[in-house]
């Protein structure tokens, strides 16, 4: 008795693995481009993808009738879900340091994101350092711990800075009493990168060394360790990309002529506003552009960016995405519609315009074998809109990510009053707890 039980509880298990979101419009952004029919989800993955497919039975069946689902919104560049500051500026080499350590599971922003059907982030460190920390991919599974947030497999990355950032970081404002730091100048932030490159190649020799005496059967005293570097000889290794906050043209092919001299490559150029000056430099280097949709002017070398800068790199033969640089989560929460701006700036497709927020930095973060797509066998991270999503009316209604359904709008909206009468009575225990300890020990 007790194994049929068993039994049946795991054939229940199983179904309950099992959904189909039917009766959609699915932009693929796959080979299939967009069709109407529905997702098989099965054990976290998307299983079939088609105009017809089979309900098993005992599925959840998710009825899409007059909505749209694309594949998990993916933000290239995030600060959400860091538990406080997320500068180590102390010093212009900060490559020890690492976002992970700080992760925040409990940041509302991640909900925020999901909202949006943001699925994925980019978290970096900041840019006060001409190399800063390292960085990490996370997904948005609200509810899990700090562990629980991270993207399995995903390879990490290392924050390098240009610019104002790093040189105002090395001289402070009038006022202010932080400590003067090197370097104060661009020319500073240059120097500061090639030097810390040349210790990394250094350090990587003495280990190559190292590891060349152990095969031959020796045993040699290893080097010292230094997280500085090691970071930096994983970036000459290939094991680390390279996120790199720019913005001047001239900056960016700084940046690219150390890569080539040291023999690594940047991932992505990050910001990148003057970008479309140099697509083709970009392009020749395999490098990848995460860019914002339409700002300009907000600071000193932000005033030759254009709102084309997106479309004319992508024509130049750059990976293009585009992100949100988000602390609170607000603006990640309409990356969609970011997105389409690249159809009324540059006159970008449809589905590449999609594209800027799915599969381009899915590729930027080298998991588009996972995500990024609607395709079968990739993870079912799904978005469901209530409109077309490149529609600034578009409202995300649920969010799947691994087939787990972590945002529901209805559920969202059917809670508040619950949500709000627990809040009350927490605070007013709060107060009450607060008022005993003013009376003290009765």
């Amino acid at each position: 008795m007790k194994k049929i039980l068993l039994l049946a509880f795991v054939a229940l298990a199983v179904r309950a693995e099992v959904t189909v979101i039917r009766n959609a419009t699915i932009m693929t952004e796959g080979a299939k481009g967009t069709v109407k029919g529905s997702i098989l989800v099965r054990d976290g993955k998307i299983a079939e993808v088609g105009e017809n497919v089979l309900v098993p039975e005992g599925a959840t069946v998710i009825d899409a009738n007059g909505q749209w689902v694309i594949p998990g919104i993916i933000d290239c560049h995030t600060h959400i879900a860091v538990d406080g500051n997320v500068n180590e500026g102390s010093v212009s080499v900060s490559s020890m340091v690492n976002i992970k350590d700080v992760i925040n599971p409990e940041d509302i922003a991640i909900y925020r994101a999901l909202a949006g059907g943001v699925t994925v982030g980019n978290v970096l460190h900041g840019s006060a350092n001409a190399i800063g920390g390292q960085t990490i991919v996370i997904k948005m599974r609200w509810g899990k711990d700090a562990d629980g947030l991270i993207f399995e497999g995903a390879k990490p990355g290392l924050k390098f800075a240009l610019g104002e950032n790093p040189k105002r970081s090395g001289s402070p404002q009038p006022g202010s009493n932080a400590p003067l730091r090197y370097p104060a100048t661009r020319m500073g932030v240059e120097d500061t990168i090639r030097e810390a490159f040349n210790e990394a190649v250094a350090y990587k020799a003495e280990w190559d060394k190292y590891a060349a005496a152990v095969s031959a059967g020796q045993h040699p005293v290893p080097p010292r360790k230094d997280l500085k570097l090691e970071a930096l000889k994983e970036v000459l290794e290939g094991k680390r990309y390279v996120h790199a906050h720019c913005y001047r043209a001239d900056e960016i092919l700084m940046l690219i002529r150390i890569a080539d001299d040291y023999g690594f490559k940047i991932r992505t150029f990050q910001h990148v506003m003057e970008g479309y000056k140099v697509a083709k430099e970009i392009a020749a280097h395999g490098a990848g552009a995460s860019t914002f949709s339409d700002w300009f002017g907000f600071k000193m070398e932000v005033f030759d960016a254009t709102a084309y800068n997106a479309a004319i790199m992508a024509s130049k033969g750059v990976l293009v995405s585009v992100n949100s640089d988000s602390e609170n989560g607000e603006l990640m929460g309409r990356l969609n519609t970011e997105a389409a701006k690249a159809i009324k700036y540059g006159g970008m497709s449809r589905e590449n315009a999609l594209a800027l927020v799915t599969l381009n930095p899915a590729k930027q973060l080298g998991v588009d074998d996972r995500v990024g797509s609607i395709e079968v066998g990739k993870d079912a991270d799904l978005v469901i809109y209530d409109k077309d999503p490149l529609s600034e009316y578009a409202k995300a209604q649920k969010v799947l990510i691994d087939g787990h359904k972590y945002f529901d709008r209805d559920e969202d909206i059917s809670g508040r009053a619950g949500r709000e009468a627990e809040k009350q009575k927490l605070l007013e225990m709060e107060k009450q707890d607060q008022a005993q300890r003013r009376r003290g020990p009765q």
